[in-house]
């Protein structure tokens, strides 16, 4: 008997609902439940052939049981490795390779220094910086967020560069990320599951939360729905991400990738819909179910990008 797993948090509608269709697809052999953690000892293999991760990025504790499942054999999605190493800026930079339209980024040193650490920990960095080329990047308006994420928290938007010196210390140890506005058209969240399985959503971020996914709007175009999904799997393979949402601002018929490191995205009924939902519902379920048929125990059953596995091809020549 194989096992799947799902690990979570707050959460209710989407874990229960995931676990409930798994076992309603009764396939032999196969039966999904909450993950149930009573010790971690070190390359102990778990009871789990698959575990869908959906807290770990704010438990510590759990993200090393997950590292420990992947080492001994379960397929954690996501993998536990790549979401400890990933960041904001450096998956925009990953972006721009794979050619996704970006907006102008660049990152910012913490406004106060890290714990630990003096001015003269930082002997490197010019003082002050080239804010000037900063923002004739950039330009403004320009939003200012934390370059590791955090659920809208922190951030910030910014109408010229006196607001930005007045908001900058705010910010305190976080490592901040200042950001060109997409004034956009129209904006997309997409669901990509296992790489493939592609759902676009119409979406509105200045919404009040439980009403972003209703949007009065015309359709959007084929071709632009055709590009949107193309980037969309073009981030999530590059990422190795199996289960994420990518999120487009379009300005001038060109989707502007915003936000597409979200490996733990919000699935719960009462903010994505009922419809949504169901997707979500039936394809991680099947995708869960592939997954375990497909685990070899003791072996690695991780999802990694085409920048890792690339990366390993080039190191293997040398």
């Amino acid at each position: 008997m194989k096992k799947i797993g799902i690990l979570f948090g707050m959460e209710d509608t989407f874990p229960h609902a995931f676990v409930e269709r798994v076992n309603q697809k009764a396939e032999k052999g196969i039966i999904a439940e909450p993950v149930r953690i009573d010790k971690v000892i070190q390359n102990q293999l778990t009871e789990y052939a698959v575990i869908i991760d959906r807290i770990s990025q704010d438990v510590p504790f759990y993200r090393a049981y997950l590292k420990n499942a992947a080492l001994t054999g379960t397929a954690v999605i996501n993998n536990p490795f790549w979401w400890s190493a990933d960041d904001k800026f450096f998956n925009n930079c990953l972006a721009d390779q794979l050619g996704v339209p970006l907006p102008k980024t660049v990152i910012l040193p913490s406004a106060k220094h890290p714990d630990d650490t003096t001015a003269k920990s930082f002997r490197n960095l010019v003082a002050p910086l080239d804010w000037d080329g900063i923002f004739n990047y950039t330009g403004f308006p320009a939003y200012m967020k934390p370059y590791a994420g955090g659920g809208w928290k922190n951030v910030y938007r910014l109408e010229n560069k006196e607001e930005f010196f007045q908001k900058h210390p705010e910010t305190g140890q976080l490592v901040m990320l200042l950001q060109e506005e997409i004034v956009f058209d129209e904006y997309f969240r997409v669901y990509c599951l296992g790489g493939k399985a592609v759902r676009i959503m119409e979406y509105e971020p200045r919404n009040p939360h439980h009403l972003r996914y209703v949007v009065d709007r015309a359709p959007a175009s084929k071709k632009l729905l055709n590009t949107v999904k193309d980037y969309t799997i073009k981030l999530c393979t590059g990422l190795g991400y199996d289960f994420n949402t990518v999120e487009f601002a379009v300005r001038d018929g060109i989707p502007y990738a915003i936000d597409f490191g979200n490996p733990a995205p919000d699935a719960d009924v009462n903010s994505v819909g009922q419809e949504n939902f169901e997707w979500v519902v039936e394809e991680a379920a099947k995708m869960a179910i592939a997954y375990a048929k497909a685990q070899k125990p003791g072996q690695m059953n991780l999802t990694w990008g085409t920048f890792v596995k690339n990366s390993v091809e080039v190191a293997k020549r040398f």
